[in-house]
């Protein structure tokens, strides 16, 4: 059994994993402007991995996108209330680009451009925007517990159980039976979560329940994350968004999942801090 694991690539993965984790504890721990900086340098390189399978990382309309991510940081840390001007701003920049370089670009990189942003440079800003929040310290970390801990769980499902494929085409190692042990991992890492740090946890309702509620939607969520990511990369005909991090991939093939996630976790949070009582 040691033998099937050790081997090169069991062990750059390991490394890189192990890198990887303790930068996102030297960043999200401190949070403030340690955490803005590098969710923005994150949050670029992903849209720029986006935009390469797109066709347009260095072309205008994608210098755009890089402009517009930036300035989107810039709102999010100094003023909320400029964030959908600027969305509308991004979109009338990219359709004069579009308009004044005609026939330069097709209206699909129009689309992709916008979209681009959206999706790898915005989503994962919700690590930031989670972490600033009230207990935000705690409410964090529901999101890996969401995304990489559910990934873990359906793993070690889909090897123990798993019969029913899940999404034969585009992720033909999923089962339905790993999704199962994924979401029911995931509500039960957040209910221990809960129950560890209840004391320190303001909520209507006790952290636990709450937890193990959010985790498991969020488990769901980043199913779908996880599966969007690879629909693109197959759609493309690639295997991975990059090289960046050695035997992981790119940016959009590690953290597929936390994107889709992040904002869901805010959301789900805000519900429950609204309108339960």
């Amino acid at each position: 059994m040691i033998s099937k694991f050790a081997n090169k690539s069991f062990f750059l993965r390991l490394g890189s994993g192990i890198c990887l984790i303790a930068l996102i504890l030297g960043t999200i721990i401190p949070g403030g402007c340690i955490l803005l900086a590098a969710s923005l340098l994150v949050s670029i390189i992903g849209v720029f991995e986006l935009y390469r399978v797109l066709g347009i990382e260095k072309r205008s309309l994608g210098f755009t996108g890089y402009l517009f991510t930036l300035l989107y940081y810039l709102a999010i840390y100094f003023n909320y209330d400029v964030i959908f001007p600027l969305f509308v701003l991004f979109l009338i920049c990219l359709l004069a680009q579009y308009v004044f370089t005609f026939p330069s670009f097709k209206t699909q990189d129009v689309s992709n451009a916008f979209m681009g942003m959206i999706y790898a440079g915005v989503l994962l800003s919700f690590i930031y925007v989670l972490r600033i929040m009230p207990d935000g310290q705690y409410f964090v970390w529901l999101i890996f517990l969401s995304s990489w801990g559910s990934d873990t769980c359906a793993y070690v499902a889909g090897v123990a159980f798993g019969k029913h494929k899940m999404a034969p085409v585009l992720s033909p190692k999923k089962s339905i039976e790993g999704a199962v042990g994924g979401v029911i991992g995931a509500a039960a890492l957040g209910a221990i979560y809960g129950a560890v740090f209840s004391e320190k946890i303001s909520l209507p309702v006790k952290p636990a329940i709450a937890f193990a509620v959010i985790c498991a939607l969020g488990a769901l969520v980043s199913m779908v994350g996880d599966l969007a990511a690879s629909a693109i990369k197959r759609d493309h005909e690639i295997k991975d968004y990059s090289n960046l991090i050695p035997g992981h991939g790119g940016i959009m093939d590690r953290f597929d999942s936390v994107i889709y996630v992040a904002p869901i976790i805010w959301m789900l949070l805000g519900l429950v801090q609204e309108f339960v009582s």
